[in-house]
């Protein structure tokens, strides 16, 4: 039998070709090269990422301009301006209320806006802080009413204005810092002059006799016992602090009153307090930031001689007029305003000035220009209480 041939064992490497066996010994040393140095590019990239990290596409880059390269000349301190003192306040400046009147003849003329805003800063350069203007007067308005047109036929004052006047007033006097207070002018009185007098008369409007109250012109009192007249002027400053809701407030004078030497010897007291009531309360309905104020007499005065119970109208402010310049009345009435909102004098009492001011108890000071150039008296105010 022939003997069966053996299966070669090992790898069989003795078999390769030794030219073989250094080409694949090239080779792998060639592959162990290029990896270690991929590995080693892709360490030093991760390493320079690192130290370098790129900023977030979601981030605006800043713009930063680089310090300006310092040069031999020397660098200007900023100017800093020291802070204003604030100038101490005088006595002037500590009044409450530092006011003039105006009659409602100012804005006659068709006194346009520019006029008007101008005069508002006038008064404020001469230190004043309220304009107490004429808004009625003689029975009439210095504004287009509803109510005048209803009632009477025709729907102010027959003189020339601009519709906006009043607004342009306000208006400039706030800007300023100041108030506007409205006047109602000779209260329930008129004089023959009146566009309501004839009227009044035919109606039987008027309480009879003259009012002789000041010397020079003859007044007429309107009846506020008599529903038709207490209504109408309970009507007008409704409308009034309605049409304009920024006025500060509105005032009345000693014209609101009866005065005692009319004929009939009648106590009107009691009926003027409940006309007064009533329309101070509609009128806080129409529009409860408006004061109700007056400059009236004092109270022992004004209602023993003009039916004037002031105390009982439930007032939001009295001033205590103090036109009398004899000494012991003007004293009489300086301590009666100390209990009140102020003192009002006139044009011709600048005499005074510097007492009224000086005193602390005096809250409020309120000039009438009896001269009837009121430019003239705050200019002439502004001299007297230096």
């Amino acid at each position: 039998m022939s003997r069966q041939k053996k299966k070669p064992s090992g790898c069989g490497c003795a078999n390769i070709p030794f030219s073989v066996i250094l080409i694949i010994l090239g080779g792998g040393y060639w592959w162990f090269n290029q990896k270690v140095n991929l590995d080693i590019s892709k360490l030093f990239s991760k390493v320079q990422q690192t130290t370098n990290p790129a900023s977030p596409t979601s981030t605006p880059s800043l713009s930063i301009t680089p310090n300006p390269t310092p040069s031999n000349q020397p660098t200007s301190s900023p100017t800093i301006t020291p802070p204003q003192k604030l100038l101490p306040q005088t006595n002037w400046d500590k009044k409450v209320i530092r006011g003039i009147y105006l009659s409602r003849y100012q804005v006659t003329n068709n006194a346009d806006e520019k006029i008007i805003r101008q005069r508002v800063r006038y008064y404020r350069s001469q230190g004043i802080n309220t304009i107490i203007h004429g808004v009625w007067g003689n029975g009439c308005t210095m504004y287009n009413s509803n109510v005048m047109q209803q009632t009477l036929g025709y729907k102010s004052c027959p003189n020339q204005f601009q519709d906006l006047w009043l607004e342009w007033l306000i208006d400039e006097a706030h800007k300023q810092g100041m108030q506007v207070h409205a006047y109602f002018e000779k209260g329930i009185k008129i004089d023959k002059n009146s566009p309501i007098y004839d009227l009044a008369v035919s109606r039987k409007w008027l309480v009879p006799g003259v009012d002789k109250t000041y010397a020079g012109i003859d007044h007429y009192v309107l009846d506020m016992e008599i529903p038709e007249v207490a209504n109408l002027f309970r009507n007008v400053l409704v409308e009034f602090v309605q049409k304009y809701p920024k006025v500060d407030a509105v005032q009345w004078d000693d014209y609101l009153g009866y005065h005692a030497e009319l004929p009939g010897k009648i106590d009107r007291t009691a009926k003027l307090t409940n006309f007064l009531q009533q329309m101070i309360t509609a009128m806080k309905k129409a529009n409860p930031s408006v004061s109700f104020d007056i400059c009236h007499h004092n109270p022992y005065w004004a209602k023993r001689y003009f039916a004037a119970d002031w105390q009982k109208w439930n007032v939001d402010r009295v001033f205590i007029q103090a036109y009398n310049d004899n000494e012991a009345n003007f004293q009489e009435e300086l301590n009666y305003a100390k209990n009140y909102a102020g003192v009002a004098i006139t044009d011709q009492q600048f005499h005074r000035l510097k007492e009224i001011v000086n005193n602390d108890a005096i809250k409020s000071i309120l000039v009438f220009p009896l001269s009837k150039k009121p430019e003239e008296t705050a200019a002439a105010l502004k001299i007297g209480i230096k």
